[in-house]
């Protein structure tokens, strides 16, 4: 699974430097607002227990599980209301967002708004994004009802549930409440899946923290999670933007030292990723051999042969099973066939739930009827 997450914010609200400490890029931070074409960058998902077995295996390469970050122009206030909401179609492919708020003072680059207040952007924020999901959902109403109108049978019905369905996400929005805090059924997820609507995403609010107000963090974060952790599938976390974006560019032993100087005990990198796959569920299984020790990503509860799919669809259509031993279970005796000796080495079937660091062989045959 490829994960792809899309940061947005408003102006001089430093998304961009938060973009380039999570990318380690180097896209230009200055006046970025104005730019209409979205900066795009691939992150390698830190993941020690690869280090373990690409030592332990010794294999031609090592592929770790990646993440995507698209950060788009700073959206104005009220952009949504004019249907000139920035990278709309670039947000609406993402499986999260993430909403970088400024809480940095700087007067130098002062703040749209004239003051720093959180809760205010956040606020904003939610409502540019509710704007959004609003103007599809009322142009989409109002073809449901000519299409009802003109059709029967099936194909009414379908379009009734659609309308329906609809009523009850406008409703939601009207009142303030983002669609990903409704209880909706599979049937009904499958009936807006298309839209890609931006209040049913994962929202992942950063606090761009300067160093001046690193001793409020805990009292900013705990406002700010009052303001945004009310609704499901948020999260809130702070990170000094500026500083670590110069801790990205540093070769590893030298980022490691400038963390330990600074307190730092683990990089804006590697902790927003790990709040991301907590976020939308995620987790990872492992392979390994002589040829490749690699990361897959998938989603918490996936079974075995949904697992097999993600490396290549053969092995899910001829699944026979699983060959499966835990990591920590491996690193305890070291090696497969010890693993196999002490009972740690087991056969696995389809509906086998596939559990985080599970190292796997799939066993497969094409011709299985």
């Amino acid at each position: 699974m490829a994960l792809t997450l899309g940061i947005i914010g408003f102006p001089k609200s430093g998304k961009t430097t938060i973009f380039n400490t999570l990318t380690r890029g180097h896209a230009e931070t200055s006046a970025y607002g104005a730019s209409s074409t979205p900066n795009i960058g691939m992150v390698k998902v830190p993941d020690k227990r690869l280090d373990v077995l690409t030592e332990m295996f010794l294999p031609k390469k090592t592929t770790p599980a990646t993440v995507e970050y698209i950060d788009v122009a700073g959206m104005s206030k009220g952009a949504a209301k004019t249907g000139a909401l920035p990278g709309l179609n670039d947000i609406q492919k993402v499986q999260a967002l993430v909403h970088v708020v400024r809480v940095f003072d700087d007067p130098n680059l002062p703040h749209p708004e004239g003051s720093i207040d959180a809760v205010r952007d956040i606020q904003t924020m939610d409502l540019e994004l509710t704007f959004s999901d609003l103007g599809i959902i009322e142009k989409r109403l109002l073809r449901l009802e000519d299409s009802i109108k003109k059709t029967r049978g099936p194909e009414r019905e379908a379009y009734e549930l659609e309308r329906e369905v609809m009523g009850r996400l406008n409703e939601a929005l009207t009142a303030e409440i983002p669609i990903r805090d409704l209880e909706l059924s599979e049937e009904e997820l499958k009936v807006i899946r298309g839209y890609q609507f931006l209040t049913l995403k994962p929202l992942l609010t950063i606090l761009n923290l300067g160093e001046e107000r690193v001793g409020e963090a805990e009292k900013l974060l705990a406002v700010a999670r009052a303001a945004a952790g009310k609704h499901k599938n948020t999260a809130v976390e702070a990170l000094r933007g500026k500083i670590e974006m110069e801790i990205s560019q540093l070769e590893e032993a030298d980022a490691q030292e400038f963390m330990a100087e600074l307190g730092i005990k683990e990089s804006g990198l590697s902790k927003i990723i790990h709040v991301s796959y907590e976020l939308l569920g995620l987790m990872s299984f492992l392979t390994a051999g002589a040829d490749e020790v690699r990361a897959w990503t998938i989603r918490r509860g996936t079974p075995a042969v949904q697992a097999a799919g993600e490396i290549h669809s053969d092995i899910e259509r001829g699944f026979i099973r699983g060959e499966i031993v835990s990591y920590d279970d491996l690193v305890k005796v070291g090696t497969i066939p010890e693993a196999k000796k002490h009972g740690m080495y087991r056969s696995e079937g389809k509906t086998y739930l596939m559990q985080d660091g599970d190292i796997v062989n799939f066993l497969f045959n094409l011709n299985k009827k």
